[in-house]
């Protein structure tokens, strides 16, 4: 990274623009929607779902002087690191990165200096892919250090010394002094990791742990020792580690059950918060000595895995915990503590939203906290415990006007075996909830991922064109603890597509879809899930979607980033299966004669995880099946499409085929 040039840096702002906001905390009124909207149920400009902020991932300063964020380009292929004043909120220095590469972790190490772990975006349907580099900067951008990384460049190698391999930032002293912690995975050592106590600003380090196997996640003490070990090794197995007597030793099953993390030290230095699933059930929130004793259950959820903590100022404790299904509401673990009481104040300034802090102040005099909801993409605040005003710093999209958007709404009904679901319709604004056109909507991954409440851009803009839209969080996904995460291993185009068309039937059942208007999108896995449907269920739709997916199962071993490692490898093995013939049963393009209705495919010609070549095995085999499809190939383009001109393109054809299929969206009510 370098400092830009005074002109420079002001044409990134433009891209970060930062609009100051009237005090909220003692005028709640401030924080309704604007009520200048649409006229009811009017069809928004395609640009308004094609269009994505500019800014992300906000983190206040430990003095509570400054704010770094994320700024993109609206071409989305450049990005930078902005450092904000925040007495005035003017971008100070703008952090440039090369093309293609994000901050995927940025942390506040001192007042002036920062730690960035630095990462690739290959697409808009995945979280950017971390390289394993990790780089320290002043404020000013003015000193900088490549501290570890896959390039040779790094003081330590330029000094003769093996220092290349995978980093990632595991943790930060309880006060900020310049240091940080460092994790490392080096080449040429697969089953190893390692942790350095690391002075930023020096680039100096202290090796603090060494063991014998690879991906562990490390949990530092407060006197700057690694207490724990825990992830999933290169064998995508699952492994816990305490360090006792100098010796790494495996946790029992009585301690681990199917899954221990521990991620924080309680206030007193001597308990630890851990996320706990003991039979492969929902994550609870549990606090235990360090030995493991005097274990005790903080939050927990029969049906959903709690998450989301929200956090006091130092020294930092959980107040209140949210679970991952329906519409998120905070178990309060301690009412009485001040950070809860301000959390229930604020959050009856913003009724209707979700309120989420984000970062205190060292001193807990300033407070960075997010407000959104499923009708609003959010906004960014800063709350001063001096003038007891909260102030508005970032907004999301704030193009979007909640008043147009549309209600999603949670569900929960049972598969075909039983087994209880949850998920979310997206209900066209003005419209009855009876016999409408439906798009299911299958989400990506499939494993550690899940439809959630909040601001859904596809889902809002099927919603806006007259569609009800279904989304199901099936067998596979996350949210629900790991027994039913792996319940959807080796099950990708079976029970899982069985969980997607059981939605679609209990939405028929329920009056809520016409039976005779249904269509089918998803990207990356969601593209996948598009294609098996139809086939798993003959008739029942009327047209298909396939957005950057997946559809040659056996060409996951031969193509795209997630072999490229003995980890990806295990997991696909665990996920997929080594059966060739199982496969190609799994595959659709191997089943392309099953497929009764229309289809359109939409690939990004440079996707790296699901290669271009997936979508042209699947459009091989529709015109070997002699099958009707709709073709778009977008040069430039990876793992979902970026650019806003393409975004919209895409939009305004998904559109017109739907209309072709299923029809126009149902009418507004008047």
């Amino acid at each position: 990274m370098a400092e830009m040039s005074a002109r420079k840096l002001a044409a990134m702002a433009l891209f970060a623009c930062a609009c100051t906001g009237s005090a909220i905390a003692s005028t709640p009124d401030a924080a309704s929607p604007a009520s200048a909207t649409t006229a009811a149920g009017a069809l928004l400009p395609v640009s308004a779902f094609a269009s994505r902020s500019l800014v992300s991932s906000p983190r206040l300063s430990p003095d509570g002087n400054y704010l770094s964020v994320r700024t993109d380009s609206p071409s989305g292929d450049m990005h930078a690191l902005a450092i904000y004043r925040l007495s005035d909120m003017k971008v100070i220095s703008l952090l440039r990165l090369p093309i293609y590469e994000v901050p995927v972790d940025t942390v506040w190490v001192s007042p002036d200096w920062l730690v960035v772990e630095l990462g690739k975006e290959f697409g808009s349907l995945d979280k950017p892919l971390a390289t394993g580099e990790v780089i320290s900067s002043s404020i000013d951008g003015t000193r900088q250090h490549y501290l570890y990384g896959y390039k040779p460049i790094s003081r330590h190698a330029v000094m003769g010394q093996d220092d290349e391999g995978f980093g990632s930032i595991v943790g930060l002293p309880p006060k900020a002094d310049g240091s940080f912690y460092l994790g490392e995975q080096p080449w040429g050592h697969e089953n190893r990791s390692l942790v350095y106590h690391v002075n930023a600003q020096h680039d100096t380090r202290d090796l603090i742990a060494d063991m014998g196997v690879a991906n562990m996640n490390f949990l530092i003490d407060p006197e700057g020792k690694a207490a724990f070990a825990f992830g999933d090794n290169s064998d995508f197995e699952f492994v816990a580690y305490r360090h006792v007597d100098g010796q790494w030793k495996p946790l029992d099953a009585q301690e681990v059950g199917q899954h221990f993390a521990p991620f924080d030290y309680a206030p007193d230095g001597h308990n630890v918060y851990a996320w706990w699933s003991k039979d492969g059930g929902p994550f609870e929130l549990i606090e235990e000595n360090q030995n493991g004793s005097d274990r005790k259950i903080l939050a927990q959820d029969s049906f959903a895995s709690i998450d989301d903590l929200q956090w006091t100022a130092m020294p930092r404790q959980p107040f209140a915990a949210i679970t991952e299904s329906g519409i998120p509401k905070p178990i309060f673990i301690n009412t009485n503590l001040p950070a809860a009481r301000l959390y229930r104040t604020l959050t009856k300034s913003f009724p209707g939203e979700f309120v989420d802090f984000i970062n205190f102040s060292e001193d807990g005099s300033k407070l960075l906290f997010f407000v959104s909801s499923d009708r609003d993409p959010g906004a960014y605040y800063l709350f001063d415990a001096k003038t007891h005003n909260a102030t508005k710093l970032l907004a999301v999209e704030q193009w979007i006007k909640p008043a147009d958007m549309a209600e999603r709404r949670p569900i929960r009904f049972k598969a075909s075996d039983g087994v209880e679901l949850d998920g979310f319709l997206t209900i066209p604004p003005h419209r009855e909830l009876a016999d409408l056109p439906m798009v299911l909507v299958p989400h990506g991954g499939p494993h550690g991922v899940q439809d959630n409440w909040f601001y859904d851009d596809d889902a809002q803009f099927l919603a806006n064109r007259g569609y009800l839209v279904l989304q199901v969080n099936y067998r596979g996904s996350d949210g629900r603890g790991p027994g039913f995460e792996q319940s959807g291993y080796l099950k990708w185009g079976t029970r899982i597509q069985q969980d997607l068309i059981d939605g679609v039937k209990w939405a028929i059942s329920q009056h809520y879809a016409d039976p005779n208007r249904l269509c089918v999108y998803g990207g990356s896995f969601g593209g996948y899930s598009a294609l098996m449907s139809v086939i798993r269920a003959p008739h029942l739709f009327k047209c298909a979607i396939g957005y950057a997916g997946i559809y040659d199962l056996q060409m996951m071993y031969k193509k795209g980033d997630i072999r490229s490692s003995q980890f990806g490898r295990s997991y696909l093995s665990t996920v997929i299966g080594r059966n060739d013939a199982e496969l190609d049963a799994n595959s659709p393009d191997k089943l392309a004669d099953k497929i009764d209705v229309p289809v359109f495919l939409a690939h990004g010609k440079e996707d790296k995880r699901a290669p271009f070549e997936q979508a042209e095995a699947m459009r091989d085999a529709l015109d070997a099946a002699h099958k009707t499809y709709q073709w778009m190939a977008v040069a430039k383009e990876g793992h979902g499409f970026y650019t806003e001109a393409d975004r919209a393109d895409f939009l305004t054809r998904m559109q017109a085929f739907l209309e072709k299929y299923i029809g126009p969206g149902a009418p507004v009510q008047h």
